[in-house]
């Protein structure tokens, strides 16, 4: 076991080689020991690898900085979860990019099954420190894992308001788990290991680099089922969270502000250009994500409206029968009645509060 270690952190080591291409590799040759036994000819048969990537492998040699990071994980019980490892989060291991090897202390279960990654500004505003402790004080009891970056501002006051309110956090670091950064946030982390956990895909003594961030960014897009951006400006390391939590196919949301100010300025581009989904409570998480415990409303609805139109009733008896439906499916459903037709009655049907509209082009009865 400690052999295939081993060599899986040689491989995450190797110049050109990224994640991508080192599942690539696993897949063909069956472990990471493999491939660096393989001849130059094989490796460069494999696609996306070539000459110079196969000669990166054939001449890697520092396989005793490998035994370094085994006995560093070892010392501090550190897991080393690999794509083939069950406690692996499974969410981000749907994402293309997912690394091929994660470095875990904590206590929580990476695979709960609500997780949301709240997301902002190293330099809020009080607005944004608000709404952000509103927004996860709404969450508690409902068995949410929330994630996030552990960086000065947002990220640290939803870590604090999941600890205060009793939910689950996961810190995801930038570098390796010999030091955090910022160092303020060091109270922070240790009591985090008590109640949440540490992740990151880089190896002890990796500073905190700058280029370091975007990568970690993925994984906070990725582990999680919804991207929650309480503030950021129009560039920075939220927006890019929130552009790869689309990518990813998750529920990005967005919390609005005022024009003016500029901590608002991602936020409200987001919103605008339909990237996101506007929320100002963690109850509008609950409901647009269906993880609310209220009962269900559906019986009452044929009562409440029993005089709507033919098409109209036939999109309500859909939703009815299902959780929610992409719009393309009731165009399909409904065929025969034009799309514009079925636009006119769908917008009808919001109008009544009858339907609503969820990310991704979603209905489901209100």
């Amino acid at each position: 076991m400690n052999e295939d270690l081993l060599y899986l952190i040689a491989l995450t080591m190797v110049p050109n080689i990224g994640d991508v291409h080192s599942k690539t590799l696993i897949t063909h040759f069956g472990s990471a020991k493999k491939i660096f036994e393989a001849r130059r000819p094989a490796l460069e048969r494999i696609p996306g690898i070539g000459t110079v990537r196969a000669d990166a492998i054939r001449t890697f040699s520092n396989f005793s900085r490998a035994e370094q990071e085994l006995q560093f994980i070892e010392k501090y019980r550190i897991s080393a979860l690999t794509q083939q490892d069950i406690s692996y989060p499974q969410k981000l291991l749907r994402c293309p990019d997912a690394p091929v090897l994660l470095y875990y202390r904590g206590n929580t279960d990476l695979n709960t099954e609500r997780i949301i990654s709240v997301i902002g500004t190293r330099n809020n505003t009080e607005y944004g420190k608000e709404i952000t402790s509103a927004i996860i004080e709404d969450l508690k009891g409902e068995n949410i894992l929330v994630a996030s970056g552990l960086a000065y501002g947002i990220d640290s006051f939803a870590h604090k308001a999941a600890l205060k309110h009793g939910l689950p956090t996961v810190g995801i670091l930038a570098h390796g788990l010999d030091k955090i950064y910022p160092a303020a946030n060091k109270g922070l982390a240790k009591e985090m290991l008590f109640k949440g956990g540490l992740l990151t895909d880089f190896m002890s003594e990796t500073k905190p680099d700058k280029p370091n961030f975007p990568m970690r960014n993925r994984i906070v897009a990725g582990i999680c089922d919804a991207v929650i951006v309480v503030e950021t400006d129009i560039r920075g390391g939220s927006m890019i969270t929130a552009e790869l939590g689309n990518a990813y196919h998750k529920d990005v949301f967005a919390v609005p502000g005022r024009t003016s100010d500029t901590k608002s300025l991602g936020c409200n581009y987001l919103i605008m250009n339909n990237k996101a989904a506007l929320i100002t409570s963690g109850k509008d998480v609950l409901d647009l994500m269906n993880w609310s415990q209220q009962a269900p409303v559906k019986a009452v609805q044929k009562k409440l409206f029993p005089d709507l139109p033919p098409l109209e009733t036939s999109i309500v008896q859909i939703l009815e029968s299902r959780e929610q439906v992409h719009i393309d499916e009731l165009n399909a459903l409904c065929a025969g009645t034009g799309s514009s037709n079925i636009a006119a009655a769908i917008l009808n049907l919001e109008l009544e509060n009858i339907i609503r509209n969820l990310p991704g082009k979603m209905y489901r009865l209100a």
